[in-house]
């Protein structure tokens, strides 16, 4: 073979991804163009990943796992891919979002800023940039936490995409974040977020109150077989729930926050009427 590069899987955990790769890809006698082609990407990047030249994303990984049949395998691309970004991440989050991209349902608040399946690119640039000012990450990881976000997002616009519920706390939309002009496109796109078949967008009054039912943010899932998981995380802390006698209790809290919060509507003026205010 011309031009094949020897790969050392021990060198770091991205080899190791792109010489498993290229071991999956050998032994059912592909070509790296064979294998671009089932993934819809170009040869040299498939080459690039093998090598270990350019870090694989979420939305390539799944696309291998589809290749090769590995998406529910316990050793699926997509969960390696997680492991190779968990220092960055907060403990339970990568396996959330491997849950995340099945899902049927995805309800999600948040408390401060724009959740982050909602979030612009310019937005979501702002906050990572911010988090390398203060020395929270490195520049390397807050361009991972952009990327990440961009192959979540992109799982919403799937063939089949999951119902989407969001529920917001005021704060959210009148936090200002990266000047006028960014924060007047990431209120535009809630708006036209709000238009979909498949969304609910709600927002959380300040006059709520103490009926508000969470204090942290909180991503509740329904998968395909009507299971349910549940996310919530602190500032440095994150936790996963499976257990149905701890996930159903924060569902009927969700759906007790939904009850109390304004209506889509009511939502989406109020996000209108702060859009005129930066005019």
């Amino acid at each position: 073979m011309v031009n094949r590069k020897e790969l050392n899987p021990d060198a770091s955990p991205q080899a190791a991804y792109g010489a498993r790769i290229r071991r999956f890809r050998e032994e059912r006698g592909w070509s790296q163009e064979d294998l671009a082609d089932r993934l819809l990407y170009s040869s040299q990047h498939v080459s690039a990943v093998e090598t270990g030249r350019k870090p694989p994303t979420l939305h390539f990984s799944r696309g291998v796992d589809r290749a090769f049949g590995t998406r529910e395998s316990d050793n699926s691309f997509e969960r390696e891919w997680r492991n190779i970004r968990h220092g960055s991440l907060l403990e339970g989050f990568p396996e959330y979002v491997g849950y995340e991209g099945r899902a049927v349902e995805i309800r999600l608040f948040e408390i401060g800023i724009i959740p982050g399946l909602l979030q612009t690119p310019e937005y979501a640039r702002v906050l990572a940039d911010s988090a390398v000012r203060r020395g929270a990450v490195t520049p390397e990881q807050a361009e991972e936490r952009v990327q990440f976000l961009a192959d979540r997002q992109a799982a919403l616009t799937r063939p089949r995409p999951p119902m989407v519920f969001v529920t917001m706390d005021e704060s959210c939309v009148r936090r200002p974040v990266g000047g006028s002009e960014v924060m007047d496109a990431q209120l535009r796109y809630l708006a036209e977020f709000a238009e979909r078949p498949n969304t609910v967008v709600q927002i959380a009054p300040y006059g709520m109150g103490e009926r508000r039912t969470f204090n942290l943010p909180v991503n509740l899932l329904t998968l395909p077989d009507r299971s349910m998981v549940c996310y919530a995380e602190s500032q440095l802390q994150g936790h996963l729930e499976r257990d149905s006698t701890s996930v159903l209790p924060m569902l009927t809290a969700y759906h007790q926050l939904q009850g109390e919060a304004l209506s889509q509507a009511a939502s989406v003026a109020m996000i209108d009427q702060l859009r005129k205010g930066m005019t």
